[in-house]
C-alpha cells in the first residue's frame, strides 16, 4: 500500500505537536521514525492510523482520501510501548484473534501460524496462560505476535521493544527484520535509538520537535545527513560539533567557508595513529564502558570531544591522551546548518 501525508499538521489548543510536513512512505518496506522523546513520532503514527485527525492537510491510501476515516474502518495493526492484550483470553487466543476474525484459515492453519509466531518471539511456553500471568516483556511480545498475525497492509510499531531486556531486544530485532521482509506490509517503526534504525535498514524519517527533517534510505540519511539537526539525531552519542578554526582545517578544507561547522562522529576518533591523521591532544575527563565499546570524553584545544573506541579500554581521569582523525571523515555544515560536505563512501 502507498500511504501519503500531504501538508499535514497537528495542533492542540495553542500547542503545535506537528508542523506542516509531506511524507510519502516507501511501500512494502520498513520506514523508521527516528527522534528523541516528544519529537512527534507517536502523534504522527496516530494520524496514520486514524486515531486522530490532523488539524490541516490530507492523509491518503493508494490515492484515496482517508483523512477522516476512523481507525475501525482501516486495516491497520498497531503496537504501543504500553502493551494491550485481551485479559480474558489465553496467549494463544490473543494471537489467533485476528486470524479468526478474518475467517480465511481453518483451525489447523491458525494453530500453525500462531505456533510459528510464538516460536519466533520466544513465547511458545506461555500459549495456555492468561496475559496477567506473564511479565511485562512477555505481554509485549504477545501484542507483537497478534499484530504480526493480522498481516495488515499497514503496521505501526511505537517503540515496541523498549520494555524488553537488552539481550532479548537484540534477538528480536533480527527476528522482526526477517518477519518484516517475509511479509507484504508497509511497516512504520518508531524508535529513539539510531542503532536500531541502522539495524532495521529500510528507510528512515528523522524527526525533531514536531518537524520532519529528512526522509530517505536509512544508509543515505546516516551517511549524508541534510543538516546538523539530522546528524545529531542520527548519532549515538551525538556528533561532535566544532567551529572550523578550532581544528586547523583551513588547509585541509580550503573551500569551506569561515563560518562552517565541523562535524566528527565519535566512531571516527581513534587513539591509534595512522598516516595522514590529524592529531588532537587532550585530557581525559570521563571514560565509560558500554557493552563492547568505550566512550572517552576528552578536553582538547578544539573543545570537548567524545570518542567511541571499540573494545574495553581503561583511562585514568586527567590522563593525557591524543585522539587521531582521518580528515576524510570530517563533515562540514554551512552557516544555515545545511550539509556542505560528507565523507565519501566506498560505493560513492
Amino acid at each position: 500500500m502507498q500511504l501519503t501525508l500531504a501538508d499535514i499538521e497537528h495542533r492542540v489548543g495553542p500547542a503545535t505537536h506537528l508542523y506542516p510536513m509531506d511524507l510519502a512512505l516507501q511501500p512494502n518496506t520498513v520506514s523508521v521514525l527516528l527522534g528523541a522523546t516528544q519529537a512527534g513520532k507517536t502523534t504522527l503514527m496516530r494520524l496514520m492510523a486514524g486515531l486522530d485527525v490532523p488539524t490541516a492537510g490530507r492523509v491518503s491510501v493508494d490515492g484515496h482520501d482517508v483523512t477522516r476515516m476512523p481507525v475501525r474502518q482501516r486495516n491497520v495493526a498497531m503496537v504501543y510501548q504500553q502493551f494491550i492484550n485481551y485479559p480474558s483470553m489465553t496467549v494463544f487466543d490473543n494471537i489467533a484473534s485476528p486470524l479468526k476474525l478474518r475467517g480465511a484459515l481453518d483451525k489447523a492453519a491458525i494453530a500453525q501460524r500462531v505456533q510459528a509466531l510464538a516460536d519466533k518471539l520466544h513465547i511458545d511456553p506461555f500459549l495456555k496462560r492468561l496475559p496477567a500471568e506473564l511479565s511485562g516483556g512477555q505481554q509485549q511480545r504477545v501484542a507483537l505476535a497478534r499484530a504480526l498475525a493480522k498481516d495488515a497492509p499497514l503496521m505501526l510499531l511505537d517503540e515496541p521493544l523498549v520494555n524488553l531486556d537488552y539481550k532479548l531486544r537484540e534477538e528480536l530485532r533480527d527476528e522482526l527484520s526477517a518477519l518484516f521482509a517475509a511479509g507484504s506490509s508497509t511497516v512504520v517503526y518508531a524508535t529513539t535509538e539510531p542503532t536500531e534504525a541502522l539495524l532495521l535498514g529500510g528507510w528512515t524519517a528523522v524527526m525533531d520537535g514536531g518537524e520532519l527533517l529528512q526522509y530517505g534510505p536509512t544508509a543515505e540519511v546516516f551517511h549524508r545527513p541534510a543538516s546538523i539537526r539530522v546528524a545529531r539525531a542520527f548519532s549515538d552519542p551525538p556528533m561532535n560539533l566544532l567551529e572550523r578554526g578550532a581544528l586547523r582545517l583551513g588547509l585541509l578544507l580550503p573551500n569551506a567557508p569561515p563560518e562552517a561547522t565541523i562535524g566528527l562522529r565519535a566512531s571516527a576518533l581513534r587513539v591509534q595513529q595512522r598516516p595522514g591523521d590529524l592529531s588532537l591532544p587532550g585530557t581525559v575527563e570521563l571514560a565509560e564502558i558500554s557493552g563492547s565499546d568505550t566512550f572517552v570524553h576528552v578536553a582538547t584545544s578544539a573543545g570537548e570531544l567524545v570518542a567511541q573506541l571499540s573494545g574495553v579500554h581503561f583511562f585514568d581521569l586527567g590522563a593525557r591522551v591524543t585522539l587521531y582523525l582521518d580528515p576524510a571523515q570530517v563533515y562540514v555544515f554551512g552557516a544555515d546548518g545545511g550539509l556542505l560536505q560528507a565523507p565519501a563512501r566506498k560505493s560513492d
